[in-house]
């Protein structure tokens, strides 16, 4: 449930900062006329994903087992996929995210303003179907549990209290720290969900290795434990992962990890850069 609710917070504030620059704007070029076309659209951007949750969550069962293993595999590595490009496109953008949403906002004004329905859905739409993608991976790599959804469900649910209060002024995040921080937690998620899609796909017989495990600690912690099931819920701990999934596990969070430390810290010097730290100057002497 703590790592959904983490997605639905993050994804829920994301999604919210758009929604706060776009009225913002639109109010502050004195363009109310076209607030609820932008509501609109943030509208449809909620009913989707929740169309598609739906679908993926009741669609697969007239489906053969081997189907919705290879169904559920694949789209377990697509949301880990969204997942990962999310984690680094909000590091690379977030500094520019309120001129570029802008700059977009002006060109959707032209005319009627109609094209303000289609970048406000695919703005916040774009969350939505990642959220609901990857709790719906999530949730069956747990056999099914409600837990997860409710977790993201609650997450969203403050994010939307926190993104009114952030547009309201009441409150203060440190936005960069928050993403950062979360986006290293989204890795280690990600990589269970990695691991569990690959473990579907050899259920499957699309891969290789399904019978063939690199351990067994079920002994020391049972998945039927509490301690077991929390880990499961958290970061989709397996007792006894086959070796591919061991291998991918290890791959995808090296390099991912990698790619991500050396982009923060590029983004750091890059905001050292850009505001230097003033250096007092030498204290002159004093003439008599």
């Amino acid at each position: 449930m703590l790592a959904n609710y983490l997605i639905g917070l993050r994804e829920g504030i994301e999604a919210s900062l758009i929604v706060g620059i776009l009225v913002a704007y639109v109010m502050k070029i004195g363009r109310k006329d076209v607030l609820p076309r932008l509501w609109f659209g943030v509208g449809i951007a909620v009913i989707v994903p929740l169309g598609v949750g739906a679908l993926l969550t009741w669609g697969p069962y007239g489906m053969s087992f081997q189907a919705q293993e290879i169904l559920g595999g694949g789209l377990s590595l697509v949301a880990v996929g969204f997942v990962t490009w999310m984690i680094f496109w909000m590091g690379k953008t977030a500094h520019s995210l309120k001129s570029t949403l802008h700059n977009r906002l002006d060109a959707a004004l032209l005319g009627a303003g109609w094209g303000v329905v289609v970048l406000a859905t695919l703005s916040v739409g774009r969350e939505g179907l990642e959220t609901a993608l990857f709790v719906w991976a999530t949730v069956a790599s747990v056999g099914g549990s409600w837990e997860p959804a409710v977790g993201a469900v609650l997450g969203i649910i403050t994010a939307a209290v926190l993104g009114y209060l952030l547009y309201r002024g009441f409150v203060k995040i440190d936005l960069g720290r928050f993403f950062t921080w979360t986006g290293a937690f989204l890795i280690l998620v990600a990589g269970g969900v990695f691991a569990y899609g690959i473990g579907d796909l050899q259920e499957a017989g699309v891969l290789p290795g399904s019978g063939l495990h690199a351990y067994d600690i079920s002994p020391l912690i049972p998945a039927s434990s509490w301690y077991g099931t929390v880990l499961q819920g958290i970061v989709n701990f397996n007792p006894s992962p086959t070796w591919l999934q061991m291998i991918g596990w290890v791959a995808y969070i090296g390099v991912v990890t990698v790619f991500y430390v050396l982009q923060h810290r590029k983004a750091t010097r890059s905001r050292a850069a850009a505001h230097p730290t003033p250096i007092a100057s030498a204290q002159q002497p004093v003439a008599h």
